[in-house]
């Protein structure tokens, strides 16, 4: 069985579009995605599935989300090896000035085209700095997220692809809990 990592879009955010984590890891567990863990408050959840088509799993769950809490996230999937290949690719790991706190990674619905790539790096960032990789988009707040300059509903509508954000730290601890699932087996 495979550890995959959903990311829902836009919940618990500002007291819209709430789901408890306990509910959602009921609902997955109503999906038949078997030992559902989930990570904070922010739409992070951790499951083993036999499925392998992801965008349909993913359809899935956006049509039961809907269904039992009346709104429509979108909701991006990646697998155990496709999260760890992200935080791999992080082209500012090797920046010793970088504040975790500050990074992001912007998780892609799919992989844009190299059109699209090239029109989204052509938007004026500063003083944010974004790079792309695969379907990640790493994004480094010089001054914290709280009000960046960028525009992050801009980068999405240039990448013609729905995206959602975690901070580099928790996108180092969904890695290290879905590899931990992943030891665990089966």
């Amino acid at each position: 069985m495979a550890v995959v990592v959903a990311l829902l879009r836009g919940v618990n955010v500002g007291g819209h579009h709430t789901v408890g984590m306990k509910e959602l890891r009921a609902l997955c567990e109503s999906l038949g995605l078997g030992d559902a863990r989930t990570l904070l408050q922010s739409g992070n959840v951790l499951f083993r599935t036999r499925g392998r088509d992801l965008a349909r799993l993913s359809r899935r769950i956006e049509d039961a989300i809907e269904r039992e809490a009346g709104f429509r996230p979108a909701v991006i999937l990646r697998t155990c090896g496709e999260l760890r290949e992200a935080v791999a690719q992080n082209p500012f790991a090797s920046r010793r000035d970088i504040d975790p706190s500050k990074l992001a990674v912007m998780f892609l619905a799919s992989d844009p085209t190299q059109e699209t790539r090239d029109a989204m790096l052509q938007i004026p960032a500063g003083p944010e700095e974004v790079r792309i990789g695969g379907r990640e988009l790493y994004i480094h707040f010089a001054n914290g997220m709280a009000r960046p300059k960028l525009k992050i509903p801009l980068l999405e509508r240039s990448l013609k692809t729905p995206m959602t954000g975690r901070n580099w730290n928790t996108a180092r601890r969904l890695l290290e809990i879905a590899g931990e699932m992943e030891a665990e087996g089966d």
